[in-house]
């Protein structure tokens, strides 16, 4: 767990794919990897999930990791962890919580209230998942961080470019990306050179808010 916290606090960027096929999923995942964005989630939501992080697991770049996301039991935390996934997604606080924490994955607990974030944590999470960070802004943020200072909270859920450094500048060790990076490249069709100009994009932001530190 501490090895996957420095990573992400390193990278400061998790890549959440929510697609329509497993294996354009698998692809969009090698690609965010070979760009530099090294934690990427798989959703549960998209078809044949469990595949797809089995696939990527056997692909996977030094360095990397691949969770599995919208874990909401702990039959699903059992399975993720069967897959191959290192890390776990909740988008609530829910009992997959401590199911993943006991198998010793790191935990992404969805929260929106200093309530639920205080309640995630100690369940076992890791971190906690602002969602939807979009809904309140980098300013609910900032107030949550005042009488919580010690956790560490990851901005999801609609967090465009344009959004990302004032989510940084409120306290965010990283952010959760979904379709602003994503777009359409898990599905059959997609474009993945243009998934590599937008992570190409989102890495200079990181870059950029550690230069200005």
């Amino acid at each position: 767990m501490a090895a996957f916290m420095m990573e992400l606090t390193r990278s400061r960027l998790v890549a959440i794919i929510r697609g329509t096929d497993r294996d354009a999923a698998a692809a969009a995942a090698l690609v965010l990897f070979e760009e530099g964005i090294s934690c990427v989630e798989i959703a549960l939501t998209t078809p044949g999930a469990l595949e797809a992080i089995e696939k990527i697991r056997r692909q996977l770049p030094d360095g990397a990791w691949v969770g599995a996301g919208t874990v909401l039991t702990a039959a699903d935390a059992m399975d993720a962890a069967a897959a191959g996934a290192q890390f776990v997604v909740t988008p609530g606080v829910t009992e997959s919580i401590s199911a993943a924490a006991g198998l010793g994955l790191p935990v992404l607990a969805g929260a929106f209230t200093a309530t639920e974030a205080m309640d995630a944590m100690s369940r076992g999470a890791s971190a906690v998942k602002l969602f939807p960070a979009s809904a309140a802004g980098p300013g609910y943020l900032s107030a949550l961080r005042g009488p919580l200072p010690s956790i560490p909270f990851i901005a999801v859920g609609g967090v465009g470019l344009a959004d990302a450094p004032g989510f940084f500048r409120a306290g965010a060790v990283a952010l959760g990306l979904g379709s602003p990076l994503v777009g359409d490249a898990a599905t059959p069709a997609g474009n993945l050179a243009s998934l590599r100009t937008r992570a190409r994009q989102f890495i200079q932001v990181v870059v950029d808010e550690a230069a200005a530190r």
